[in-house]
């Protein structure tokens, strides 16, 4: 493998890095609050709404139901308003972060459900506003399964970053592509797979960590 070639590598880990983790912060500005949303709106809860619950669960779905490499495409005339350009590592951000939030929302829901419901009880008693349940109650006793569920949803925004290179997005994605599958460099091609595999080794092992940590405070 050339110098050449090492350089183009380690800059695509930079590039990969950069989408992965930008995406996966939007998601959650976005999805988290969707997700604590449907929560608190479904039968049962503390803001129980069935419209508002079943229009936002209905968007989800939907969103969720779409392959990525479709929304890659739907999405390109909104990326390039954003960005001013549909390829490249700051545009392929776009599209990734619509990716992941309503996966973030279904997965917040998902960790919020797994919350006792005599701790909502007991805050209830204690006259506690629905706002400072969710706040000081819900969301720190399910910390560790939110922990848990953020390193999936980083892990998966990873996969969807290397898909972006169809579409002329950077990172490692757009080198397996251009060099490895369309140059025939296998070498290179195993290479940026098994980056691939390290950082969402490395993503779930630091995340199972955060969790159990958490679990022991």
């Amino acid at each position: 493998m050339s110098e050449y070639i090492i350089q183009i590598i380690q800059k695509g880990i930079l590039e990969t890095l950069e989408m992965t983790f930008c995406a996966s912060l939007l998601s959650y500005i976005i999805g988290l609050p969707l997700g604590v949303i449907l929560y608190v709106t479904s039968k049962g809860r503390l803001l129980e709404n069935r419209i508002v619950n079943l229009v936002l669960g209905t968007i989800v779905n939907i969103m969720r139901s779409l392959p990525f490499l479709i929304l890659l495409v739907l999405l390109i005339p909104f990326t390039r308003f954003v960005t001013g350009s549909s390829i490249g590592t700051v545009a392929s951000i776009v599209p990734l972060t619509v990716g992941a939030i309503p996966i973030v929302a279904r997965m917040v829901e998902a960790s919020l459900c797994e919350v006792q419901p005599g701790i909502i009880e007991a805050a209830n008693s204690m006259g506690a506003s629905p706002l400072y349940i969710i706040i000081h109650f819900i969301l720190p006793e399910a910390t560790p399964s939110l922990l848990q569920g953020a390193a999936i949803n980083v892990a998966t925004v990873l996969g969807y970053s290397a898909m972006a290179g169809v579409i002329g997005g950077g990172g490692l994605g757009a080198i397996a592509l251009q060099y490895g599958y369309y140059r025939y460099q296998k070498d290179v091609l195993w290479t940026t797979v098994a980056l691939l595999v390290i950082m969402v080794m490395l993503i779930q092992g630091i995340g199972g960590l955060l969790a159990k940590k958490k679990r022991k405070v």
